[in-house]
Parts: C-alpha cells; sequence; structure tokens
C-alpha cells in the first residue's frame, strides 16, 4: 500500500517582488577589474589553465553556489568566451542562483526569515525554471543547455548575468547534476523529478566525455564539497574504464580545490588517516589525493570563491 504523499498543490507562493534578495546585480564582478588577491599558486593554476588550451585536453571548473551568488558569472563567462575553460559544471543551488541573477537580477534569501514564515523558496516566478527542465526533458537536452535556452527563448532582463546563458550562446558545455530534495526549485507544484532526473542524466554523460580528454587538462572544484568530488570521481572512473582498454590513460592533468576550510600548510597530496575528522571532506581525499596519484598534480587554496576567481581568472588571461 503506498504511503501518503505530500500535496504541492497546497502550497502558496507569493511573487518574487515580495522577497528582499541578499545580493543584487549592482555587486556583479566587473571581467576587467583589476585583482587584488595574490597566492603563490595562482599563477601555478594559471599556467596549466593556458597549457590545457594550447594542448586541446579538457579545462573543467566545477562550481558551487558560491561561485555564482557571489557574482563571478561575469568573470566565468570571459574566461570560457576566450577558450580558457571549456566547460563549467554546476550544483542544483548553482543553476539556480544563476536563473534568479538572469530573471530579477538578485538571488539568495534570509534563511532565517523566510524558513520561520513557511516562504523559503516559494516564489511563483520560480516555476519557470521547473518549466524550461520539463521542456528540456522532452527535447532530449541536458539540464544546463534547458535553462539557458529558457534564458534565451524569454529574453530575461538580466540574462547577461547567467553563465549558462552564456554557454549556450557559445555552444558549450555547462552541466548541471542534481540531487533531488535538495535545491528550493524542487519545492514547487510544478516540479517534475522525472524531468530533472533525465536532463541532469544527460548532463553526467556530457561531462563524462569531457573528463575522457582530461589528460593534459585541468579540474578545478570551487566549493563544492559533495556534488564536485562525487560526479568527478564516478566520470574519471568510466573514462578510465574506456581508455585503458585502449592503451590510453588519463594521469597527468592538474587539480585544485578551492574551499574555505584552513588547509594550507598540510600535506593535501596524502589523503588523511579515517580517525582524522576531515577525512570526511571529499575534495581533500577525491580530488587532491587519490585520483591523481598515477602521476597529476594538486593544488589547495583556502579563500572565498569571490576572491580567487577574479584573481585566477586575471593571471590567466595576463
Amino acid at each position: 500500500m503506498p504511503f501518503v504523499q505530500f500535496d504541492r498543490s497546497r502550497l502558496k507562493l507569493k511573487p518574487i517582488r515580495d522577497r528582499v534578495p541578499g545580493f543584487t546585480q549592482k555587486n556583479m564582478i566587473d571581467p576587467d577589474a583589476p585583482a587584488t588577491l595574490e597566492h603563490p599558486s595562482l599563477e601555478v593554476l594559471a599556467d596549466r589553465v593556458r597549457k590545457a588550451k594550447e594542448r586541446g585536453s579538457t579545462a573543467l571548473w566545477m562550481l558551487g553556489a558560491s561561485a555564482i551568488h557571489n557574482g563571478c558569472g561575469p568573470v566565468l563567462a570571459r574566461l570560457m568566451q576566450e577558450g580558457y575553460v571549456s566547460h563549467y559544471a554546476l550544483n542544483g543551488a548553482a543553476a539556480f542562483q544563476d536563473f534568479e541573477l538572469a530573471m530579477c537580477g538578485g538571488t539568495l534569501e534570509n534563511i532565517v526569515k523566510y524558513v520561520g514564515e513557511g516562504q523559503f523558496g516559494l516564489w511563483s516566478e520560480s516555476e519557470k525554471f521547473n518549466e524550461a527542465i520539463k521542456d528540456g526533458a522532452k527535447d532530449g537536452l541536458g539540464f544546463g543547455e534547458a535553462i539557458g535556452r529558457m534564458i534565451d527563448r524569454e529574453n530575461l532582463p538580466y540574462k547577461e548575468n547567467s553563465l549558462l546563458w552564456n554557454a549556450y550562446k557559445l555552444g558549450k558545455p555547462a552541466t548541471v547534476h542534481v540531487v533531488l530534495g535538495c535545491d528550493s526549485y524542487q519545492e514547487l507544484p510544478n516540479f517534475d523529478g522525472a524531468a530533472a532526473g533525465k536532463t541532469s542524466g544527460v548532463d553526467f554523460l556530457i561531462y563524462t566525455q569531457s573528463i575522457m580528454n582530461l589528460e593534459g587538462g585541468v579540474f578545478y572544484n570551487f566549493g563544492s564539497r559533495t556534488i564536485g568530488p562525487e560526479v568527478y570521481l564516478k566520470a574519471l572512473a568510466m573514462s578510465r574504464n574506456v581508455l585503458h582498454r585502449e592503451g590510453k590513460k588519463i594521469a597527468h592533468f592538474a587539480t585544485a580545490v578551492i574551499d574555505v576550510l584552513p588547509l594550507e600548510g598540510q600535506d593535501v597530496h596524502e589523503a588523511p588517516p579515517k580517525s582524522d575528522p576531515r577525512y570526511y571532506f571529499r575534495p581533500w581525499k577525491t580530488i587532491l589525493a587519490r585520483t591523481v596519484a598515477d602521476g597529476g598534480e594538486s593544488y589547495y587554496l583556502a579563500g572565498e570563491a569571490n576572491a580567487i576567481i577574479p584573481a585566477l581568472a586575471r593571471k590567466i588571461r595576463g
């Protein structure tokens, strides 16, 4: 006998104009603005990106929500326009915040306030996001392309802020990797879990195809502590499975993790023991240690994405 399910038609949505955003487009970061942050690893990471471009190898950056809701979209888009980054991967929260910035020029909610009021995530205009996912599933698109296409078709007023829209216009992959029940758009009455799973499943295979060309390339993870390392790990395993049987390898590439955990000064090339609570910080053991053990290199930078991404971009572009 089936269990009783929550009836989402009982939800009351409010117009997004009633929401006070925590970040607005006036704070978007200008790609041409001078970067003041310095770090000894930035020049090395920039060099690896430039060399990946020269080789035609994959330069894949995984983005957590902090890379989007802090205004880095225009900086990231410029790097893709100029061919330095070949593929962006986003978690579901990053993709939704990217859409919000395109739609209304603002994102982020006061969680304490709106959860307390029973209103967190429940804004009527956000249903447009879910309709795009359903349309994309019907047309066989990936999640990221479906959102980029909708932003373009709807001519959303702040579309230039959107990384997904910029990637769509460039015809380059910006994939989205979701977990059901984790993102606020999934609260809405028109959310279709099957469509989200189908489109994100397409994106996983697009992502894995990019990983197939990671030899000589780079994989950088900005603030995604679970989705970033886990999707990368599975895609790398699949790619190596195929390439090993063809006498090829994915061994010589650079990885980096940018996060706020204070690990600098640690030997991040060896995973911590299980007795260390940091063993469960997946970016360390997966991205910095285990997957580069056959000849790759890895780097850790402690800091906020909205400071490190512009600084790294300036180093890359010269």
